[in-house]
């Protein structure tokens, strides 16, 4: 069996972490799928998946640790005028970040609940907003009642 979903997510910062655990549970609930797995991947080059634990604290600390790796100020070869799409590159921070966060997660599901640690959360995370975003679940496995 083969389900699959999109989520479209409307950022409203330049960098936002935004926990899409629930669309994931639900999507693996709508999908009839008993054991098997399912993947979360965003589409765009300039955003990331996260697994993590879903406190403000840890969000500040991530926030802070992206903004020392890839900081805004240095001199990117990416932040210049690229004749191929006729405008400036002014996000390089934002490839780099994802870069460094990954595009992706994939999870077991078990009797048709995914397995996650007790405080593993999903996050979508902005690097290049506000802007409009769309993330895929694609869950694969045997059917519920075959």
């Amino acid at each position: 069996m083969f389900a699959f979903e999109k989520i479209v997510l409307f950022t409203e910062k330049y960098n936002q972490y935004i926990v899409i655990t629930e669309h994931l549970r639900t999507a693996v609930a709508n999908s009839g799928v008993k054991n098997g797995l399912a993947a979360v991947i965003t589409s765009h080059t300039t955003t990331g998946i996260m697994v993590n634990e879903a406190l403000e604290c840890l969000e500040s600390d991530i926030d802070e640790a992206l903004q020392r790796l890839a900081p805004e100020n240095h001199p990117y070869a990416h932040a210049r005028i690229l004749p191929s799409y006729g405008s400036t590159a002014g996000n390089p921070t934002g490839h780099l970040k994802s870069m460094l966060t990954g595009n992706h997660c994939l999870f077991p599901i078990v009797d048709g609940q995914l397995v996650m640690g007790d405080a593993q959360d999903v996050y979508f995370m902005e690097f290049d907003g506000p802007a409009k975003r769309t993330v895929s679940i694609t869950i694969m496995g045997d059917e519920t009642n075959p």
